[in-house]
């Protein structure tokens, strides 16, 4: 860690040293073009087993918990939703064949034919309604809760049909069904309230089926002989997940063959090794995760917009692609990339080239500062312990912030304790700002900017600037209104820096010569991605 952040430090104390003088604007190093993926090579044949790595042990595999990389990339192969995100992006029929929108507040959606369970039941709307209406039952803390807060009731209105009644129109409801929170489960096991840990288990329609977990060692998967798609019926017969949470243990454990392969949303330490490894390779997967800073204060200097303005023009995006990313990033000046642009592309495009660049300017950063008076009060900014990537970051944004003449202190936080900044107001006590890997889930940029929806759980600082919009937005059915919509957002958004864009990251996929065929983009998260996983 340490012979990774030198530097980053000698990056950061070079951007103090010259601010005084520094001219109007900085040229910072064009980042290589990064060629991402949407799939590997396919398989020739399928294999007994193949063993794979997760960051770290799932908390749970039950559905309306599993928004997190542990948890999406194994339930992913498992439980299947109402829709389906594709590996490049697209949207199409699920487990519903058929999905029809007769009034603004109703989704309708006909239930496929010929799916079963594991244990052989038929899939019929009644699953899906005890499915989606879990997400309804405060008492079982939905971490979809978003995407359902508009529904008003969902109910079986026929064997194969269930109606969503919504309080209001949602367009991000629907997409939002090609996640797990589309995920269907059987109606038996939707009573169960151990459901998704290693004594209660599962019981879904994907093309694996869990056969074991041992807490602490391995959870085990088995192929879905009768699954009904013929096109991602598993190739190999079994596939074990492994818990191996230290990075330098897990890149050993990749290069040695112990384990085929792992999905990084962060570069590892070892990500030189892996590049460089005789017995597999790296793939680079396009992705909706980006690199963010993360505003928190609601009062002193990083609550007054001109101060975020300030720091974020003077940031060299680039240096962090380069050296905190090793070459695997991408410079960004909106939350919303170009991967979001699911529709009316032509529209964002054209709002996003319009944006200032993201180009370091400290002349102009120094005058915003002026303008905000030159505060003395110290910004507090969070990060987590054993990480970094979030240590070399915070490097950089400390010495460029002193260079514009702001005090910055960086607080380390344990890893076990930083979720707790995302959902407890408590935690973020002190804290003006803190980093994370943010994702949307699907491909439109308000998925993202609904993050500011006014008392919303995420608008951890209370910016109000943009929550009719987004109310608007989330209310335009017809593709070219909701984007004239987004883009204003994101205008403002961009301009008052609530959230700070850092970088995109892309999906990091490590594979051994032995495997092909791993899907390396964002949506194995929510597809069946192991499917085509097979030996070369």
């Amino acid at each position: 860690m340490i012979r990774r952040a030198l530097p980053v430090l000698g990056l950061a104390l070079a951007v103090a040293a010259c601010g005084a003088n520094a001219p109007a604007k900085q040229q910072p190093a064009v980042p290589q073009q990064l060629d991402l993926k949407t799939a590997t090579a396919p398989a020739a044949k399928g294999l007994d087993k193949i063993t794979w790595n997760l960051p770290y042990e799932p908390q749970t595999l039950d559905p309306i918990r599993s928004f997190n990389y542990a948890e999406n990339t194994a339930l992913a192969n498992m439980c299947e939703s109402l829709l389906r995100l594709t590996p490049d992006f697209k949207i199409e029929p699920g487990l519903a064949v058929k999905t029809d929108n007769p009034t603004p507040t109703t989704w309708v959606y006909t239930i496929r034919d010929g799916v079963k369970f594991w244990n052989g039941k038929p899939l019929t709307a009644a699953d899906v309604a005890a499915s989606l209406n879990r997400h309804l039952d405060p008492a079982l803390g939905t971490w979809w809760g978003d995407y359902f807060h508009t529904v008003e009731s969902i109910k079986a209105t026929g064997p194969m049909q269930v109606t969503v009644t919504l309080k209001q129109p949602d367009v991000l409801f629907n997409q939002a069904m090609a996640t797990a929170a589309g995920a269907v489960v059987s109606a038996d096991y939707a009573k169960k309230k151990d459901l998704g840990s290693p004594t209660g288990g599962l019981m879904c329609t994907g093309p694996f089926q869990l056969e074991g977990w041992k807490s602490g060692d391995a959870l085990t998967l088995k192929r879905n002989d009768s699954y009904w798609d013929p096109a991602l019926k598993a190739k190999s017969e079994s596939l074990v997940f492994r818990f191996i949470a230290d990075e330098t243990t897990a890149v050993n454990a990749l290069r040695s063959g112990e384990v085929d392969g792992q999905y990084f949303y962060l570069p590892p330490a070892g990500l030189a090794q892996l590049q460089k490894s005789t017995t597999g390779s790296v793939t680079l997967g396009r992705s909706l995760t980006f690199w963010t800073l993360l505003g928190a204060a609601q009062s002193g200097p990083y609550a007054d917009p001109k101060v975020r303005q300030a720091l974020s023009l003077a940031l060299d995006r680039a240096a962090i692609s380069k050296v905190v990313f090793q070459g695997t990033a991408a410079p960004q000046k909106t939350l919303a990339g170009a991967e979001y642009w699911g529709y009316a592309t032509d529209t964002f495009k054209k709002a996003y080239d319009a944006l200032p660049a993201a180009t370091p300017d400290l002349a102009k950063a120094k005058q915003l500062v002026a303008e905000a008076g030159n505060p003395t009060q110290t910004i507090t900014i969070g990060i987590q312990g054993s990480a970094a990537v979030h240590e070399q970051t915070a490097n950089l944004i400390k010495a460029t912030g002193e260079a514009l003449g702001l005090k910055i202190d960086i607080k380390v936080i344990p890893v076990e304790q930083y979720g707790n900044l995302y959902s407890d107001p408590k935690a973020r006590q002190g804290i003006d700002a803190f980093f994370s890997t943010w994702y949307g889930n699907v491909p439109d940029p308000l998925d993202i900017y609904t993050v500011f929806l006014a008392g919303g759980r995420t608008n951890f600082n209370g910016y109000p600037a943009v929550d009719a919009d987004i109310k608007k937005a989330r209310a335009a059915y017809d593709p070219a209104a909701r984007a004239a919509l987004v883009t204003g957002i994101q205008e403002k958004v961009t301009a008052d820096v609530p959230w700070m864009p850092l970088n995109n990251l892309p999906v990091i996929l490590y594979m051994n010569n032995r495997v092909t065929g791993a899907v390396p983009s964002f949506p194995y998260l929510y597809y069946p991605w192991a499917s085509g996983l097979g030996a070369r």
